[in-house]
């Protein structure tokens, strides 16, 4: 059974479907710890699921290296196989990114490389995109720049705000994020093996 850590920084949309597929008889990984850089609404994710959570508040700390010490002490007691970033708003600094690879994944709302950032959606509508996508990737030391996992196309509709796209967007990040999680637990997916084409 893969045991893994979810990270969060807001309303944990896709740390509820995951822990709704992972409640499910059959599915091979379980959900140890949730830990947040603030005081988030998705904790209550955790607290209805009956998962512990920590929180490691950003403001707290000096630098992002401080922070990321105490978020990998954190870590580190629960031991998990797999972390997954689940709206994490905050990039991990080299030393925790080291200590783990290859076992951190994120999810993002764009086809990658297209539309790296805080801002893909914004900015596949900006770029007049008519596709644009949702990724599943290993993180790496870069912005959005490692490994892709699973991704798949997301039409741009000629009405859509970036709210609509991204309520669009969600559901695909949601399943691609499920399935490479499970797969990942079968031994269907290597996450040492993984490459990013370029």
């Amino acid at each position: 059974m893969l045991s893994v850590a979810v990270l969060i920084s807001g309303a944990g949309s896709n740390l509820r479907a995951l822990l709704e597929a992972a409640d499910a008889p059959g599915f091979p990984a379980r959900i140890v710890v949730v830990g947040a850089d603030r005081e988030a609404d998705g904790l209550q994710h955790a607290e209805d699921f009956g998962i512990p959570s920590f929180t490691v508040p950003y403001a707290r700390f000096a630098s992002r290296e401080e922070w990321g010490a105490e978020l990998d002490g954190q870590l580190r007691v629960w031991r998990p196989d797999l972390i997954v970033l689940s709206g994490l708003m905050r990039l991990l600094p080299p030393s925790v990114v080291d200590a783990w690879s290859p076992r951190i994944v994120n999810t993002h709302p764009a086809y990658l490389p297209e539309f790296p950032g805080a801002h893909g959606v914004r900015d596949a509508l900006a770029a007049g995109a008519v596709q644009t996508g949702a990724s599943v990737i290993v993180v790496d030391n870069g912005v959005d720049s490692g490994p892709i996992l699973a991704q798949e196309r997301v039409p741009v509709l000629p009405d859509d705000d970036e709210h609509t796209l991204h309520e669009r967007i969600k559901p695909v990040e949601r399943r691609l994020l499920i399935d490479v999680v499970r797969r990942v637990a079968t031994g269907e997916l290597d996450l040492a093996g993984a490459s990013t084409p370029r």
